[in-house]
């Protein structure tokens, strides 16, 4: 969701001095009798609160003829309750000095709003009044319906290079249901009828696939009142939560696509299946993509744009998935008038250079030292930490991992990243997309 609603500048940057010191954040988890699993980290070191409820539901849930629904849900949940009115959620969270968005992807829907602390009762009971009493009608779909026809318009169809990543996740997989993005498909949303969204909204908006974090200024037994107060009559749902179960087939050889679009130059994409969200060789494959081009002194920067300049831009990023296997991803785009394919086999020899030679120990301190950065710089902030509770808890049903997590990192070798190099990043193991201009396409 794109809309923020900023107030109180301080509130977007408060730092929480525990974790920056080197000390774990500390928590208290607990499930309510109707499934709701509960964490709360008490820090006083500024007046505000954060309230974010994880919902264990993203794109890889819809049913294929129905993709988007999860995206539209969240755009949705916005519509107020039956005790708030239509279009007030945000102008009430405004209007108390808060600010609050949403997003969405492969696997989970995530709400979040911070606060004043003073104003943490109205936060967890809006958060209830979503759970329980959202505006899941005629009225709210229609207008839902316009919102993310428009936004899939403006940030897909008709931004250059907008739809890549649909191209490469439609093409990465061919069994599981990664096949398509959150955003969907603008005609399965047109085609649903009112009941399939009741229906999607009783099956995946219950305590049961829900994580509650409420962290920062809070005091724990008044919280956990307010918590019983608020959540604990809600009814527990009743259906199984359909997890898929694909098993994704491996490349076996080197897929390679031609697309053709709005793309003023044409653009490279390469996608390999990558491990799983949480596995060693996930931490590995972060570091390693932050090496060949997550700075500006990375390789396929460096060697591509800068000294043989035959490419205006390059990106590499491991994309976290749930389920196995996740995918990474590289991008280059190449200068005018170098050829693409020219362009792949620099980025080629950029690989292979990896996989045959180790990594100096200057270079590998380097990244690690900024990945490592990155993640206590995200666990530096209420909304970082909050976010972090309920994605440990919602994909490993292990909330520690808050504090354990950076060890995973600090636990890879230079040896880890020539091994993951040579096991995932080899041709019969990835996806190759030609994104050319449509001024290429051959009539």
């Amino acid at each position: 969701m794109k809309r923020i609603i900023l107030s109180l500048s301080f509130l977007t940057t408060a730092v929480l001095g525990g974790f920056a010191q080197g000390q774990n954040i500390k928590f208290t988890e607990y499930d309510l009798p109707n499934g709701l699993h509960v964490i709360l980290h008490e820090d006083h070191s500024t007046p505000i609160v954060n309230v974010a409820v994880m919902y264990h539901v993203g794109s890889k849930n819809e049913d294929p003829k129905r993709t988007g629904f999860a995206h539209f849900f969240e755009h949705l949940m916005f519509e107020g309750t039956d005790n708030i009115g239509r279009g007030e959620y945000f102008k009430m969270i405004q209007a108390n000095g808060g600010v609050l968005n949403a997003n969405t992807s492969h696997d989970r829907t995530y709400y979040f709003q911070t606060l004043p602390s003073n104003q943490e009762e109205l936060a967890l009971w809006m958060e209830a009044e979503r759970m329980l009493h959202a505006k899941v009608d005629s009225t709210g779909i229609e207008t839902q319906r316009k919102v993310v026809k428009e936004e899939k318009k403006q940030s897909y169809d008709n931004r250059p290079y907008g739809d890549l990543m649909e191209v490469v996740f439609k093409n990465a997989y061919s069994k599981h249901p990664y096949n398509w993005m959150p955003i969907g498909s603008a005609q399965y949303i047109d085609e649903a009828k009112y009941s399939e969204f009741m229906d999607f909204y009783k099956l995946f908006y219950v305590p049961n696939n829900a994580v509650l974090v409420v962290a920062g200024d809070i005091k724990l037994d008044q919280t956990k009142k307010w918590i019983e107060k608020y959540y604990g009559g809600i009814p527990k749902g009743t259906q199984t939560i359909p997890r898929p179960d694909v098993v994704e087939p491996a490349f076996g050889k080197q897929k390679e696509v031609y697309h053709y679009a709005n793309a003023p130059l044409p653009a490279v994409i390469l996608g390999y299946h990558s491990p799983k969200l949480g596995s060693d060789d996930a931490y590995a494959m972060e570091i390693l993509n932050k090496i060949l081009a997550g700075s500006s002194s990375s390789r396929l920067q460096t060697q591509l744009v800068d000294k043989s300049q035959k490419a205006l831009a390059v990106m590499s990023f491991a994309y976290p998935l749930e389920a196995d296997p996740g995918l990474s991803v590289m991008f280059c785009i190449p200068n005018q008038g170098v050829d693409y394919k020219d362009a792949l086999k620099d980025v080629d020899a950029e690989i292979e250079k990896i996989q045959k030679n180790p990594v100096s120990k200057e270079e590998f301190e380097r990244v690690q030292t900024q990945v490592e950065t990155d993640f206590v710089q995200q666990n530096a902030k209420i909304a970082g930490v909050a976010e972090n509770l309920a994605t440990s808890y919602t994909y490993f049903r292990n909330t520690n991992l808050v504090n354990s997590e950076l060890a995973k990192y600090q636990k890879v070798t230079p040896a880890d990243i020539t091994r993951v190099a040579n096991k995932y990043f080899n041709k019969d193991n990835r996806l190759v997309v030609y994104y050319l201009p449509k001024s290429m396409e051959k009539k």
